[in-house]
């Protein structure tokens, strides 16, 4: 009878020391030592506290980011790293941005995925900003030996780039900005409604290096971090068509807070509450 109590009481030991939650996070890891995995997985070196400058203040940080924000949802590190680099490319963070295009590729991901992450930015960003980040990611191309350019990834042509637009933009979005922008003057709306159709998604969407899911999520942080609220309950709606559920747009855009602050970041998850979402 002694030996069963013992044992009992072993196993239970067992299980309070591993104190798994049900959703398989380990319980008996401190934020600093959730920090401490993510942060030698991302940047290829041992996680020093207390160095630097600054110390107090990156302590601060990088237990935040890598050992609190890193755990909320079921994001996995790439995708959480695609949306950094995709947030940081919007509010042209650019040193930051170069640590995190270096962590990416430290993970896995790819280099055609970063430029495609950047590409993804160029409708919703403009044009400057996103060669500012091509920039960055080149420079580290070239510091890694990774020859540059890359490959084309175009998968569509002068003459199909309309059409195979049209075909990715309507099934999610319909005639919706084309209804908006009539009656401009000169009918300008309609060259603003073809730009849209033909560049956005004719030119980018149907590009190789990532699929139609993974641009419209990360599209939901490129509005997060930029404010474009009614944008983004558009994009919210559209997410969700082409698969994302609402728990991945809610971890993506708690995945952007730490980089957007809380503001923009509060008014995207009041979006996305209020949203009339049908999960398909």
């Amino acid at each position: 009878m002694k030996k069963i109590c013992v044992l009992i009481l072993s196993i239970l030991m067992v299980q309070t020391n591993i104190a798994f939650a049900s959703d398989g996070k380990d319980k008996t890891m401190t934020r600093t030592d959730i920090c401490k995995e993510n942060y030698t997985k991302l940047f290829n070196t041992q996680w020093k506290p207390n160095t630097g400058t600054d110390a107090e203040f990156m302590d601060i940080l990088q237990k935040y980011i890598f050992g609190e924000v890193f755990t909320v949802g079921k994001l996995d590190i790439k995708t959480r790293e695609m949306l950094t680099i995709a947030s940081l490319s919007t509010q042209q963070a650019l040193p930051q941005l170069k640590a995190h295009i270096n962590a990416a590729l430290n993970i896995g991901v790819s280099p055609l995925e970063i430029r495609e992450i950047i590409y993804q930015c160029a409708p919703f960003i403009g044009f400057p900003k996103t060669l500012n980040a091509i920039g960055v990611f080149n420079e580290v191309l070239k510091e890694k030996g990774i020859k540059t350019p890359l490959d084309n990834a175009a998968t569509v042509s002068e003459e199909t780039r309309t059409q195979k637009g049209r075909e990715i933009q309507y099934p999610i979005y319909g005639d919706e900005i084309q209804k908006s922008l009539e009656n401009l003057p000169g009918n300008m709306g309609d060259d603003v409604s073809r730009f849209l159709t033909e560049f956005c998604f004719g030119d980018i969407y149907t590009r190789e290096g990532l699929d139609i899911k993974t641009r419209e999520l990360l599209t939901i942080g490129i509005l997060t971090t930029n404010g474009s609220t009614n944008t983004l309950k558009k994009h919210i709606a559209g997410a969700v068509k082409v698969g994302n559920t609402k728990e991945e747009i809610c971890a993506a855009i708690i995945q952007c807070l730490p980089y957007v602050g809380f503001p923009n970041a509060l008014e995207a998850l009041g979006i996305l509450k209020a949203a009339d979402l049908e999960q398909e």
